[in-house]
């Protein structure tokens, strides 16, 4: 019996060469189809080019001229299942409209999950207004109305600097640990909610970074209902030898004092990334602010790449 694919669900079409995003989005179901894939797409390649998993692993599927490598149901590899699931719970939060970020982490020490390797943000925002790409690439900008073709084009970029992104990144240590932690819109998502494979999480803690930590801002598709907005945060010694003007990023300063990923007008996250010898005092007046709601992994978890 052939292997499951994760695209199953959101129902891919066979061909001789199977294509990762529907033909056109004219309607919010479209939308959500394209999100799911688009975010699916992106953990795959973060998981397939930082060695996470087996090539039993992934499927392949194409994008212009791209074969992209896509997680699949591999029995054989238990850890695929498990970050199968986390995208799946997603989806259920994508689906009711209560997602507001979804944030993979990878650390090595279970004692102190706070002090991390790296981060990759999906923030997920629900519009209906025209759809606008807006990469910030030195001199590429795309705008444009509900066009489905621009749409692809914008996600083409986004997943070619993810790519180029992945490739130019240090290796990661053997002991390395995943975790995704959801946050809500606290508006809309009920007090009891968690996705399949999640629980009550913690938004308290910091995150820390042994050296000085930068953001590399992949890019932003937005479809017209759904938009997927792509920041990977590590260390800046580890991505010296990528363009400048590539990726958007952010000095380390500005790092330390933004944390996760908020627009201005939304409540504050309480995630704040440091490096582990910068002190940051928390103001009393903290305590108070509503925090937003999170969930994370029943269970973390531990890939076998020794």
């Amino acid at each position: 019996m052939a292997t499951a694919q994760l695209s199953h669900s959101i129902r891919i079409h066979k061909a001789p060469k199977e294509t990762v995003f529907p033909s056109q989005i004219t309607n919010e179901h479209e939308s959500l189809i394209m999100v799911k894939k688009l975010f699916a797409t992106s953990i795959s390649c973060v998981t397939y080019l930082r060695g996470l998993f087996p090539e039993s692993s992934y499927g392949e599927r194409h994008l212009d001229d791209l074969s992209l490598k896509i997680l699949r149901e591999d029995k054989k590899c238990p850890g695929s299942l498990h970050i199968i699931k986390w995208i799946r719970g997603c989806f259920d939060a994508l689906e009711k409209r209560y997602l507001h970020m979804a944030v993979l982490t990878l650390y090595t020490n279970p004692k102190e999950p706070e002090k991390v390797t790296e981060i990759y943000q999906f923030k997920f925002k629900y519009t209906k207004e025209g759809a606008t790409m807006d990469f910030d690439s030195s001199s590429t900008t795309f705008k444009s109305g509900t066009n489905s073709e621009d749409v692809k084009k914008a996600s083409v970029l986004l997943i070619r600097k993810l790519y180029i992104l992945m490739q130019n990144l240090g290796p990661l240590p053997n002991d390395v640990i995943l975790t995704m932690k959801l946050h809500y819109y606290n508006a809309v998502t009920p007090h009891d909610y968690h996705p399949p494979g999640f629980k009550e999480g913690v938004n308290s803690h910091f995150l820390l970074f042994d050296g000085e930590p930068v953001n590399l801002q992949v890019g932003l598709v937005s479809t017209g209902f759904h938009s997927m907005k792509v920041k990977v945060t590590t260390e800046a010694t580890r991505v010296s030898d990528l363009e400048n003007n590539l990726f958007q990023e952010s000095s380390p300063t500005e790092i330390a004092h933004q944390g996760l990923d908020c627009d201005e007008e939304e409540e504050e996250c309480n995630n704040h990334i440091q490096r582990m010898n910068f002190v940051y005092s928390q103001q009393s007046s903290e305590s108070s602010r509503k925090k937003r709601k999170v969930s994370e992994p029943v269970k973390v978890f531990i890939p076998d790449r020794k």
